[in-house]
């Protein structure tokens, strides 16, 4: 029996990427990155990376076929992001997913991209249902519970800034550079918890509000900056990392035990934080929950993840037309709503 090849196009924010898969196994993973581009403004602009993406897939995909050894004849479906995420970026990878699968007559899968994120803890260890998935990046973050494959139930979620974007403005007024996950996670790393937080952490149910923390981090920064105190950055760092991270891994552990799953994963970008990452670990298999760390290559933005997920698409028979549209916002429990 022939094994399925799939091609997966990823390309809903500042990363443009090409992967390829046969009969599940990853050939190629090609991954043309713009962060470079974006950090000299602080953070991501949409009209650039949507510039990027159109200069950058046509070599990111020559490279992924090249890798993989592999011709577009021999491709069964192509597979790419739909949502969510930045609405020009979509566009780019989804135009060029429907011209691919119109010119070879192969079919088109419409990929979430969250539930991507957490099908790539399945290039370390299986699913094992029911599970917690802890998604967290620059814009999401979310608490999921899955019954078993494709299986998606959200139960607690931010309710404004995600805890990625929260990285990112916390680090951008402490001068630290974009994105802002890697500094302040080295910085907390030497520093002690002598700043008093706000927790993100809502007292009601398992969502969350980063807003409050952000803001008051900034104003302690710029009220201290106003006296002529010194403001010490790592310990600042370390206080909210802390409350950050504590905030996820309680909800986490609360909503774990209630739902009593076997598996928690954690996926995402802010799933490469060292804290979060090292609190997982030794948390919850205290509760007999197995936890699933992705490698750090599976935590940004790529497609092997999207080729992951297709090939479970594939055998649902989850199938688009080529008219087919990005949805910026597209909820992870729509994601056969297309």
């Amino acid at each position: 029996m022939k094994e399925r090849v799939i091609l997966a196009i990823e390309s809903s924010c500042d990363e443009t990427a090409v992967a390829i898969t046969k009969g599940g196994n990853l050939l190629s993973n090609a991954v043309s990155s713009q962060i470079a581009m974006h950090q000299k403004y602080g953070g991501v602009m949409p009209e650039l990376a949507s510039r990027f993406h159109t200069e950058n897939i046509a070599f990111t995909l020559d490279t992924a076929l090249k890798d993989a050894n592999v011709s577009l004849d021999e491709v069964d479906a192509f597979a790419v992001t739909r949502g969510p995420g930045l609405i020009g970026a979509l566009h780019v990878g989804l135009q060029a997913a429907k011209t691919l699968a119109l010119i070879y007559n192969k079919p088109l899968i419409p990929v979430h991209h969250l539930a991507a994120h957490i099908y790539a803890a399945e290039y370390v260890t299986p699913l094992k249902f029911p599970l917690l998935a802890i998604v967290v990046s620059g814009g999401n973050t979310e608490l999921v519970i899955m019954e078993d494959h494709l299986s998606f139930k959200t139960i607690g979620e931010t309710k404004d800034d995600a805890i990625g974007e929260c990285y990112d403005k916390v680090a951008r007024v402490l001068n630290l550079g974009y994105p802002g996950g890697i500094p302040i996670d080295r910085l907390a790393k030497t520093g002690e918890t002598t700043y008093k937080l706000p927790s993100p952490a809502l007292k009601e149910g398992y969502d969350f509000s980063f807003s409050g923390l952000k803001t008051h981090v900034i104003n302690l920064v710029n009220n201290t900056k106003q006296r002529g105190e010194e403001l010490n950055v790592a310990n600042l760092c370390a206080s909210f990392q802390k409350v950050a991270i504590d905030a996820i891994v309680s909800k986490g552990l609360k909503a774990a035990q209630e739902y009593n799953v076997k598996q928690v994963v954690i996926a995402g970008g802010v799933s490469a934080n060292s804290y979060l990452r090292s609190e997982v670990l030794d948390k919850f298999p205290k509760i007999n929950i197995e936890p699933a760390i992705p490698p750090l290559w599976c935590c940004t933005d790529q497609a092997a993840m999207i080729a992951k997920l297709a090939n479970y698409l594939f055998d649902e028979g989850i199938f688009a037309n080529y008219d087919l549209g990005v949805d910026p916002n597209w909820e992870i429990e729509d994601f056969r709503n297309y």
